[in-house]
């Protein structure tokens, strides 16, 4: 008798299952430095006197706007590496039967608005109406580069490391769900309440280049990481996994936007495993914590210590209350829920 083979549940591919896969089929010929693995942002190349950045994600939970998320999130994982973003190509998939040359037109000009803002160039990609989706699907891949010197990863956190947040969780998940959720959600919060929550995506913005920018001049940084899919108990998880550390963070110290708290709440979702892209999450010198907090509050950025790296025994944790517990596991992302 066949057995019904189980389906994977929707987000990221179980941890065990990629590691896997990777170690099976992923190669690191021909310069490349930095490979894939559980937790790195990009791949870095060497070509020479530079190190070349490239990184590539799609865009599935949101439509609206969708050609702003796409730039900015792949725009981060080159930051995260110390990097700067330069050049952008963009695969665009759009729905049968729904796409009008409107659509088309829209995706394009959020791509070339958001590359202007931050100086990339929109060189190249691919379009077209496929068949068997019923939104619009975005893949972006984004190259950048980095002085050698200048490289970081993540699993360069180490032992003794302060962790520090920047902004508060959970930026993009907020804004998705306002959009994702308007209609439904402007009954029983009102109009100003949703529209300020889209606007998170402008403000305070999922763009983490300014933090990663402003934190590695003031400060000795070990590993910097966007803490996406999962949120930010991921993003945490992903740290440990890369540098073969453990940490331990207080859930008392963990920034979260007030309009996160509310919509949270209405859907019975958790923050801490909300996608959260526009936070940055730094591993940093503990001598120089105060002075990055510093520089990046005089820039207009919001940051707080949240935890620490400690030796690998100690295991990933969570003070609440003064009680530690075991970091909580999120194996999808919250935000999936509401679309149930």
């Amino acid at each position: 008798m066949n057995q019904k083979v189980k389906a994977l549940p929707v987000g990221k591919l179980p941890v065990d299952i990629l590691e896997r896969l990777l170690k099976l089929y992923s190669s690191t010929r021909h310069g490349v430095v930095v490979g894939p693995s559980i937790g790195e942002d990009a791949a870095a190349i060497d070509r020479g006197d530079s190190y070349l950045l490239l990184k590539t994600d799609p865009i599935t939970f949101v439509t609206e706007d969708i050609g702003t998320y796409t730039l900015f999130i792949n725009a981060n994982d080159i930051a995260t590496m110390g990097g700067v973003p330069k050049w952008f190509l963009a695969t665009i998939l759009l729905p049968e039967k729904q796409t009008t040359e409107d659509l088309v037109e829209l995706i394009f000009h959020q791509l070339s608005s958001a590359c202007k803002k931050i100086d990339v160039s929109f060189c190249g990609g691919h379009t077209e109406i496929t068949v068997g989706i019923n939104r619009p699907i975005v893949i972006g891949m984004m190259i950048g580069e980095v002085e050698k010197n200048n490289l970081l990863t993540t699993k360069g956190a180490r032992a003794g490391d302060d962790i520090i947040l920047t902004k508060a969780i959970a930026i993009e998940g907020t804004s998705i769900i306002a959009r994702e959720k308007g209609d439904a959600l402007i009954g029983e919060f009102g109009e100003r309440f949703v529209n300020a929550c889209r606007r998170f995506s402008e403000v305070p913005g999922i763009s983490v280049l300014r933090d990663a920018q402003i934190a590695t001049a003031h400060g000795e940084i070990h590993s910097m990481h966007d803490p996406t899919e999962g949120g930010l108990v991921t993003g945490l998880f992903e740290i440990a996994t890369a540098a073969d550390v453990g940490l331990i963070v207080e859930e008392e110290c963990i920034p979260v936007f007030p309009e996160c708290q509310t919509l949270c709440r209405h859907y019975g979702l958790d923050p801490l495993g909300l996608i959260a892209s526009g936070s940055l999450l730094i591993a940093i010198n503990s001598h120089d914590t105060a002075k990055v907090l510093d520089a990046l509050s005089n820039n207009g950025i919001p940051a707080a210590k949240i935890g620490k790296i400690l030796p690998k025994e100690h295991g990933l944790k969570i003070m609440k209350h003064k009680e530690v517990l075991e970091l909580p596991v999120f194996n999808r992302d919250e935000i999936t829920k509401i679309f149930d």
